[in-house]
């Protein structure tokens, strides 16, 4: 088995066996479909598993800028893993996973993130469960009357906020706005998309986009209610007037379901709530290099850390060994020791990068993916690394 870049020539055989994965996509959404993946193609962004001249599996690494404490890293969210059929437990998935995690350093991706249809084999590879991607399901009713004191209309609440409609020419300023809202509010684990793909995205005729000086809103009719992709929001103002305008639908639809951070401000907003309708999906996380990784985090202002780490990784040696963790005045870093330290805290590279994402370090001893150390250690960890880390977007 050879793993190489897909190529043009090999999209026809990589469609076929995402349809045989996943089910068949409607003629409309192949064609965006090889719109979305074709650029990424030249960057060596998507990887095929050949036998001899015949496609066997694939996996994509898509291009995103994931935010943690409300500071950017390049993240690679591999997406698109597929295996034909008849070649299932020949170990082509842990061979293109292992592939798309050098594939994420040479393109300088300093973490990855995926959507795992099975656990053992990303974990194999170094990933580890770490965050959720929420949908709430609201009445819309409850979401019409959040316009503004009174219960004012959605419209009256868009205009007193400049809301207006949004297309492909807007995807700039989208990207420079969700950048603007991440960082202000502290932001663990969201990602944005390149300007290239929202361009693609917010072509759609089927997504009413509206976009404000500090948010924005994607959303589309389905089944007679509506669904939620994308709502940003970076004042109460604006909250407020986007909600209301997905709930002005409220005299057809009776619900509203979205993807939303699971302390979004609309539920506190909501009149009554008393019981969330709540599902999640699950998303796994790897460090893909531990020094950029910490030192291009952000970190809470008032937390002193400096302790020692020992971290192995298999797969990328460049993480593993001994190192000093320092945290101070919000940022952050690992340097080498030349030896470990007998009091050091311990961690797989999946322990250490669910640490990283805000799991606790209880849970991560009580799992076996961390030891040594001390209480104190943890305490420290925990106050530098802690948050709950979600995604708005599946990929």
């Amino acid at each position: 088995m050879e793993i190489r870049h897909i190529a043009s020539d090999d999209l026809d055989a990589v469609l076929d066996n995402r349809r045989r994965a996943f089910g068949p996509l409607s003629g409309g959404g192949a064609e965006t479909w090889r719109k979305l993946v074709s650029p990424m193609l030249p960057e060596g962004r998507y990887l095929g598993a050949f036998d001899g001249p015949r496609l066997v599996g694939a996996a994509r690494i898509n291009p995103y800028v994931q935010w943690w404490h409300g500071r950017p890293l390049s993240m690679g969210g591999v997406a698109g893993v597929t295996v034909s059929p008849e070649d299932r437990g020949r170990g082509v998935g842990r061979a293109l996973t292992r592939a798309a995690v050098e594939r994420c350093a040479e393109l300088g991706h300093a973490v990855s993130a995926l959507y795992p249809a099975t656990t053992p084999v990303y974990r194999s590879a170094g990933y580890e469960h770490a965050g959720v991607l929420q949908r709430i399901t609201v009445p819309a009713e409850a979401l019409r009357t959040l316009g503004g004191p009174g219960g004012a209309s959605g419209a009256a609440a868009a205009a007193a906020v400049k809301l207006r409609r949004m297309g492909p020419a807007d995807a700039a300023e989208l990207v420079a706005l969700i950048g603007r809202v991440y960082a202000a509010t502290r932001a663990s684990g969201p990602l944005c998309l390149d300007e290239r793909t929202w361009r693609l995205w917010l072509e759609d005729d089927d997504d009413f986009c509206y976009l404000a000086e500090d948010g924005f809103v994607v959303y589309r009719w389905s089944d007679g209610d509506i669904e939620v992709d994308n709502l940003l929001a970076g004042s109460e103002a604006t909250a407020r007037a986007l909600w209301s305008i997905v709930g002005s639908a409220s005299t057809v639809a009776k619900s509203v379901t979205a993807c939303a951070d699971p302390a979004d401000p609309v539920l506190w907003m909501l009149r009554e709530r008393s019981k969330d309708e709540v599902t999640q999906t699950r998303w796994m996380f790897r460090l893909i290099d531990l020094p950029a990784a910490v030192g291009g985090r952000g970190f809470p202002a008032g937390v002193r850390v400096e302790t020692p780490v020992e971290v192995t990784d298999s797969l990328r040696p460049g993480n593993a060994g001994a190192w000093v963790l320092r945290v101070d005045g919000g940022a952050g870093s690992v340097t080498r020791r030349d030896a470990p330290a007998g009091d050091a805290t311990r961690l797989t590279i999946g322990g250490m990068s669910a640490l990283f994402a805000g799991v606790p370090t209880a849970t991560l001893r009580r799992s076996g993916l961390l030891s040594g150390g001390s209480p104190d250690a943890d305490d420290a960890l925990d106050a530098a690394f802690g948050c709950a880390a979600y995604m708005i977007d599946y990929f």
